[in-house]
């Protein structure tokens, strides 16, 4: 009887160890980051000058055999520095996704939703859905509708053009849009962004 019962108590334990035990999924490894960064920041210089900023809280890095692309799935900004070292250039987005290819090394990037360019030293602020970067031809553009506002009035249209600085934007198909004729010739702009202000007398 005893013998029967300590069978039972095995045969129970085993039965509901196998119950509890799922079965492993298999792994899809292109679905799977190669890389993942927290809190991202890379700085870029030349000749021990600053050229660019970018910062992301989250950074996933995919490959196979084609291609490797990295993904900015809680947004991305990017600051671009002029020659003097100020703070000229400011591109913000909701996601981004850079893209490069392992047999020609094109690479690309993207980023969308709420895409915010501003050139902080010409005060003007672009607002576009998705926009493309082109490092090797220097360059950003986008198909999508844009509105670009400036101290010299307001733009709209679809499909933009411009240097990667953003300091010679052109609105490909523009409509609906005004200029501002008559300012006040005693203006003074501040790049608040580069203003470190009078020194303080002692």
């Amino acid at each position: 009887m005893k013998t029967t019962a300590t069978a039972m108590a095995v045969a129970f334990v085993v039965y509901s160890c196998k119950n509890d035990l799922g079965t492993a999924e298999k792994l899809d490894l292109s679905q799977t980051p190669v890389q993942v960064v927290d809190r991202m920041f890379v700085v870029q210089s030349e000749n021990g000058m600053l050229q660019m900023r970018m910062e992301a809280d989250l950074m996933e890095r995919y490959d196979n055999d084609t291609v490797s692309y990295e993904l900015f799935p809680k947004g991305i900004a990017v600051f671009g520095y002029n020659e003097d070292g100020l703070l000229e250039t400011e591109i913000t987005s909701d996601e981004a996704r850079h893209i490069k290819e392992k047999k020609s090394k094109d690479e690309k990037w993207e980023a969308y939703g709420n895409v915010v360019v501003k050139n902080i030293i010409n005060q003007e602020v672009m607002e576009t859905d998705t926009l493309y970067w082109d490092r090797k031809n220097e360059k950003i553009f986008t198909h999508c509708y844009v509105k670009m506002y400036s101290p010299d009035g307001f733009m709209q249209g679809y499909g933009m053009e411009s240097d990667q600085r953003a300091r010679n934007s052109v609105i490909l198909q523009p409509f609906d849009s005004y200029g501002i004729v008559v300012q006040d010739s005693t203006e003074v702009r501040v790049d608040s962004a580069n203003f470190i202000g009078p020194f303080i007398k002692k």
